[in-house]
């Protein structure tokens, strides 16, 4: 992988990680970082399940491919944020 393949991996990922993060709803007390790593993973996920269902190559912007990968980075928001929520809550 490039220099440039991996900024562009490291930029779809923060977006995909923010639309994630602006899908699930309340507030999420994670970090930017932590959004960013859950959305490169899930662009990652979410390309490979695209291609599993054949809609990966699409003529124009891949939409199926995109929300593949924004409900996978809203699954994994909530999930950290809910686990990190009960390890405030149980620490009281």
């Amino acid at each position: 992988m490039t220099v440039t393949g991996i900024i562009t991996a490291l930029i779809v990922g923060l977006i995909i990680g923010a639309l994630g993060r602006l899908v699930v709803p309340g507030k999420q007390n994670i970090p930017i970082w932590l959004t960013m790593v859950i959305g490169v993973v899930a662009a990652l996920l979410g390309t490979v399940i695209a291609r599993a269902f054949g809609v990966a190559h699409t003529n124009g912007v891949d939409w199926i491919e995109l929300l593949f990968q924004v409900v996978l980075a809203a699954i994994g928001v909530a999930l950290v944020a809910g686990v990190g929520g009960r390890r405030g809550i149980t620490r009281r």
